[in-house]
């Protein structure tokens, strides 16, 4: 019964090591030397877009890559820089049901980004793309009642995308 106690301990014991060897989360894929970071303010070109979102997105980017990438922000000669324009705020109506009505209505975010890596010459690690989520809610509720959760889901996950590409070798 002992070696059985063994043998699992052993198993688990080899499996964590090979799991611990195939993954690496040290400040993602932060190359060594890169320190600094600066987000600019974000332009709403969008004719539809809530006010406070330019400034809540840039925040939200300044937050996830000073955690995340322990990298620290700086308006000074910054290693890598990020930019854009908030290019989408669309509602659109889903999923039509019979009578011309639809069941879902759809916020729809699109950010337009620019990172620079001031350490690299190499053209191929800056890079300008445009980035997008979408959320569904229910058509009989009202867009400022749920505007505020859509929002931080979306933005949300648009931000994990931004930072996956920029400090990621995926």
């Amino acid at each position: 019964m002992t070696n059985i106690k063994s043998l699992k301990w052993l198993f688990l014991a080899i499996t964590a090591y090979a799991l611990n060897s195939c993954y690496s989360f040290k400040s993602a894929g932060i190359p060594p030397g890169m320190e600094t970071f600066y987000v600019a303010e974000f332009d709403n070109t969008s004719p539809n877009v809530v006010a406070t979102l330019s400034t809540n997105f840039a925040q939200k980017l300044i937050d996830k890559v000073r955690t995340e990438g322990k990298l620290t922000p700086t308006e000074y000669e910054p290693h890598v820089e990020f930019s854009g324009d908030i290019i989408g705020y669309n509602v659109t109506s889903v999923a039509p049901e019979e009578g011309q009505t639809t069941a879902f209505n759809r916020l729809d975010i699109r950010i337009r980004i620019e990172f620079k890596n001031n350490l690299d010459d190499d053209p191929k690690k800056s890079w300008t793309n445009t980035f997008g989520f979408f959320e569904d809610y229910a058509s009989d509720v009202n867009l400022l009642d749920v505007q505020d959760d859509l929002i931080e889901t979306i933005t949300d996950q648009i931000v994990e995308d931004i930072f996956n590409k920029a400090f990621s070798d995926w």
